[in-house]
């Protein structure tokens, strides 16, 4: 009897320190927010991060909202695409860890991440991702213009996405890294103006329009979870008062539009300055219609050999590096063009000369209100180096577009930001008014590639054709800046008004 007394006890001495064991790793687990569920991400931290930006979405509906401050905020972040864009703007698998082309270039086949799911919980699968494209086709969603040549859109199973062809599309995995590329839930129906639905690392938990938009951690998220339990993004009227919300640590990241004051900024040991590069280009448009003197190619040289490209990249505090063509170091198909035309005020002066002074003129030069410094630069080296009288005139960017479009202009300086901008020279149809039958022919043939390598090779060619018969001048690309407080991590410094990718972020 005493024995079985002694078992006994022996065994409710070990029930109740099991339990208390228990109860005491799931009370630790809750305070350090790590999942004692098997198959779900370990959480690192439960910090808060406030986001300070300068360009609000005027709604949260990614499927027609135009702009990239809705890309900016979803992308990566609520809502996620078939394949992804890492910082140096290369293709990586996204919600489709593999895929295969055929040599022709008219096959894909996704294969897709296993036991993925919607912050509704619900699972993703090759159903939403079939459904998705072909409800963006069918419903004309933004971007999905650029899904050229698709005929048929099927899964095999619930894991292979598969993609047929008319002919070519090397621009296809691009697309499909952007806003056409997004998968939504086909079971569900939410309000995609304030409250989407996605599969990213957070869910909206609040959206005040033109004024901030939280985003609290997704605990459906099938890979690992965000750093940060809640990331809210708010925006500013200005740069000055942005860049005082970061020094009052209201916000611990600041991206603001226009280069900072560096040094004032540096001497505060609590912020962290950092620069990236996007794909923003700034450039020299020529009007190359029929009634400009642009229209003719010596014209268009002896601009570029009269305008100081490289001087003004390295004073410009919002230049990462100096152009020479259409396409910039991130984007497919760049090759350094900078040689082609150097500064040479007399071979400009020698090239107008050709000209009687009654056909140079008076040129229109339109200058956005902002870069008005940088146009009276331009302007008094095109003035200095060519014969004809400059007449600049600093506009906004509505006004500029229009006068642009309707070949209200000599020259403008201007801005182009995508990585398929690039296909404005090829139609005579743009602002530009561009027209040259190679030209076109060679980007015709660039988009005919089967696969990446002949693109960007066949691009390259372009891209040189182009400079080389002075479509534009280019002058530089810009910076995007970052200003952090010094506690801050995780965050990324490239292209940052396309994509800020927030999952990693978080303070030390």
């Amino acid at each position: 009897m005493k024995k079985q007394s002694s078992w006994l006890r022996w065994l409710l001495f070990v029930a109740i320190s099991a339990a208390l064991f228990v109860i005491i790793w799931v009370a630790w687990s809750i305070t350090q927010h790590r999942s004692i569920i098997p198959g779900v991400s370990t959480l690192q931290s439960d910090t808060t991060v406030s986001v300070g930006l300068r360009t609000a979405p005027e709604s949260l509906d990614i499927r027609t909202q135009e702009g990239t401050a809705v890309e900016q905020a979803l992308l990566g972040n609520v809502m996620e695409t078939l394949v992804t864009r890492d910082q140096s703007n290369t293709i990586q698998p996204g919600l489709a860890s593999k895929w295969t082309i055929s040599d022709d270039g008219l096959h894909y086949s996704f294969t897709l991440n296993a036991n993925m799911r919607f912050s509704n919980g619900h699972t993703l699968d090759a159903n939403d991702v079939v459904w998705s494209l072909q409800q963006g086709v069918n419903e004309h969603y933004l971007d999905y213009d650029q899904l050229t040549n698709l005929t048929a859109v099927e899964n095999d199973g619930a894991n292979t996405v598969n993609l047929t062809l008319s002919a070519p599309n090397p621009q296809l995995l691009r697309t499909l890294s952007s806003r056409a590329g997004i998968v939504y839930d086909s079971q569900a129906n939410p309000d995609y103006a304030k409250a989407p639905i996605g599969s990213g690392p957070f869910t909206v938990s609040d959206y005040q329009q033109g004024s901030s938009l939280t985003l609290q951690r997704n605990e459906q998220y099938w890979r690992q979870q965000a750093k940060s339990s809640q990331v809210t993004l708010r925006y500013y009227a200005d740069d000055d008062s942005l860049l005082q919300a970061v020094q009052h640590n209201d916000i611990q990241l600041a991206l603001p539009q226009t280069a900072p004051d560096v040094e004032s900024l540096s001497a505060d040991p609590s912020l962290r300055i950092s620069t990236g590069m996007g794909t923003e280009k700034v450039l020299v448009a020529f009007n190359s219609g029929t009634d400009s003197i642009f229209s003719d190619e010596q014209a268009r040289k002896a601009a570029r050999f009269a305008i100081d490209a490289a001087s003004i990249a390295s004073s410009r505090s919002d230049a990462a590096q100096a152009l020479g063509g259409p396409i910039s170091p991130l984007e497919p198909g760049f090759e350094d063009l900078t040689n082609l035309f150097p500064y040479s005020p007399s071979t400009a002066s020698s090239m107008f000369s050709y000209f009687s002074s009654s056909y140079l003129g008076t040129a229109t030069f339109l200058v956005p209100n902002e870069y008005a410094d940088l146009g009276q630069t331009i302007a008094q080296q095109l003035q200095s180096n060519s014969g004809f009288t400059v007449d600049m005139q600093a506009v906004d960017d509505s006004t500029l577009h229009t006068r642009m479009q309707s070949g209200d202009y000599t020259l403008a300086l201007y801005t182009m930001d995508g990585t398929t901008d690039v296909s404005a020279f090829s139609s005579a149809d743009s602002v530009f008014h561009y027209q040259n039958g190679s030209a076109q022919d060679a980007y015709t043939n660039a988009l005919a590639a089967t696969n990446d390598k002949d693109y960007q090779d066949r691009l390259k060619a372009y891209a040189n054709l182009l400079s080389q018969d002075a479509a534009s001048h280019w002058l530089y690309v810009r910076k995007d800046f970052i200003i952090a407080q010094s506690k801050l991590d995780g965050y990324t410094t490239n292209m940052t008004t396309h994509m800020l990718p927030l999952r990693d972020v978080a303070t030390r």
